[in-house]
């Protein structure tokens, strides 16, 4: 009788386990595959038209360029300013590092849509500093070419910092010592030893920069657009929004050509950071190595100046703005108002868009610490390849771009199965299945991190004891890692509240989320509006993020 209930239970363990790699697999990797295929198909089958149609379109072409030098460009930047940023907090000994480290982190946090916004802002036609500065000084525009650049460059330098600075912290003081020694100057040392050192975690951060550059919607899109500046990710947006008979699969074949980048990308970094094991397995080195003397007050007034104007000046300029009765008045007593704030209460799609978010958001947090928790568990407990597909076929819909995702998850569930559409195209459950499929990377990362700080005796002593499965998740799995589990739902759920790509593609009339509301009032005109309900999404964000940050740095503190 007990070999009978043995056989059974294994029997329809295989069974569930077979149905959930499936549901994996549907939801994560086939809306995928059906773009990828889409962009083939034309009226005489398979074929490779459409590629060649699309590649000799002059707007095609000049929107490939303009991606490729906007996030080359951009790179440089963010790279140049995120190694700086870097090698100031690790290596000297300017004071308050830990208030410069999260103000330089502000960039990244915010949603880049809102961060370009503030910059226009500012330094928009009659912006924030050309009122504030005499007539005679020009400022600049911050709308075209350029001016996407420099704010990708600014809001991308954050990811190249975080990969610079765990990488120099981790460098042995003795080597540089020992080349000190030898006779190498500052310089020589910097660049024989300390360079080398360091070129994984720069080499990763940099890869990560053009992931997220070729990500990015929100910036070319508000940027970009009143100039002619496109790029890949706003020229699907455009061919999904025109409809036509073949808009999808043109679309299609703009998605494969970035989804492409993007994966190869995802490729080099995924090689990069497996060779830097030996690098991250070593401690931190929190203390200074390079002392600054009479330069340290000169060094400090630039930095705080350059982070004031790059992290607080825009968001200041989007705050006055938010409070001025029209754009273009001078911020005085006489112009200042509220009533920016309470018109958005009486607009029905600005007041319907905040509970469609807030509802999306814990629905996705929910759902996401859920199934991203149970990946996390197998990925860590059970390695091998099957463990190594869950994660892949999570991490992939996170990596590819935006827009690229999105579109397979028009094509996908406007009939899942021939003969069977389940009427959620252009709803709010849409966009539920895309936030959930596409934010639970997030989920299985964070709890990936804490179970690995988990000792697994801990669990096989439970499971000795005669404790089952869901009884040794609920009294030690959770209790012990509910720091890095919250820490997820938290990041997650923030990111799903002001998420701007997937909605602008999936969205429509009813299910319109903040970062839809945001871009319709940009694009009519209602600059005020948009800016209040900017401020209104930021201080929801922080009611998510602010916990989730506090709960991952505890996570990464028990760690070290």
């Amino acid at each position: 009788m007990n070999h009978l209930k043995r056989f059974i239970h294994t029997r329809s363990a295989s069974v569930w386990g077979a149905f959930l790699l499936l549901a994996i697999f549907f939801f994560f990797v086939y809306p995928l595959i059906k773009l990828f295929i889409l962009s083939f198909q034309g009226k005489e089958g398979l074929t490779l038209s459409l590629y060649w149609n699309m590649l000799a379109s002059a707007r095609v072409q000049k929107g490939i360029l303009n991606t490729i030098g906007i996030v080359t460009f951009s790179t440089v930047l963010s790279v140049l300013v995120g190694v700086f940023e870097a090698w100031l907090l690790a290596y000297t000994d300017i004071r308050g590092k830990p208030f410069l480290r999260a103000l330089f982190l502000v960039p990244f946090v915010i949603p880049s849509y809102i961060t370009s916004l503030a910059w226009s802002r500012m330094m928009g036609e009659s912006g924030f500093l050309s009122q504030i500065l005499p007539d005679f000084i020009t400022v600049p525009t911050i709308y075209g070419w350029w001016g996407i650049v420099w704010v990708m460059g600014i809001c991308n330098a954050p990811l190249a910092f975080m990969f610079c600075l765990s990488a120099i912290r981790k460098i042995p003081r003795e080597l540089e010592w020992a080349a000190r020694c030898s006779g190498c100057g500052p310089w020589e040392t910097f660049f024989s030893v300390t360079l080398p050192q360091a070129l994984p975690g720069i080499a990763g951060g940099t890869l990560t920069v053009v992931l997220a550059g070729l990500d990015n919607f929100g910036i070319p899109a508000f940027l970009g657009a009143n100039k002619g500046v496109n790029v890949l990710s706003t020229l699907i947006y455009q061919e999904v929004m025109g409809f036509g008979p073949s808009a999808f699969g043109r679309a299609a074949c703009l998605s494969v050509i970035l989804g492409v980048l993007a994966l190869l990308c995802s490729f080099v970094l995924w090689r990069t950071l497996g060779k830097n094991e030996s690098l991250e397995s070593m401690v931190p080195d929190m203390r200074p190595r390079a002392f600054l003397g009479h330069m340290r007050r000169k060094v400090e007034f630039f930095v705080w100046g350059f982070v004031v104007i790059t992290s607080l000046m825009p968001l200041v300029s989007m705050l006055a703005v938010s409070f001025i009765k029209a754009y273009g008045l001078r911020f005085t007593p006489d112009n200042v108002t509220l009533k920016n704030f309470y018109l958005l209460f009486e607009n029905q799609k600005a007041v319907m868009s905040l509970f469609n978010s807030f509802k999306l958001s814990l629905f996705t947090g929910f759902v996401a610490l859920v199934i991203g928790s149970a990946a996390a568990y197998v990925r860590i407990r059970r390695p091998g390849y099957i463990s190594r597909f869950i994660e892949a076929a999570f991490t992939l819909p996170y990596v590819l771009p935006g827009t690229v995702f999105a579109l397979s998850m028009i094509i996908t569930w406007i009939e899942p199965i021939p003969g069977w559409r389940p009427g959620i195209y252009g709803t709010a459950a849409l966009l539920g299945v895309a936030y959930v499929v596409r934010f639970s990377a997030l989920q299985l990362r964070a709890t990936a991190s804490a179970l690995q700080q988990l000792d697994r005796s801990v669990e096989e002593a439970a499971a000795t004891s005669g404790a089952g499965r869901s009884s040794r998740w609920i009294s030690i799995i959770i209790p012990l890692a509910a720091t890095g589990l919250f820490s997820g739902f938290f990041m997650t759920t923030a990111h799903a509240l002001t998420e701007l790509t997937v909605s602008s593609i999936l969205g429509s009339v009813g299910s319109e989320t903040i970062g839809m509301v945001v871009l319709n009032f940009e694009q009519s005109g209602n600059i005020t509006a948009s800016c209040a309900f900017s401020v209104l999404a930021l201080l929801l964000m922080g009611v998510f993020l602010i916990p989730g940050a506090i709960l991952h740095r505890k996570n990464s503190t028990r760690g070290e």
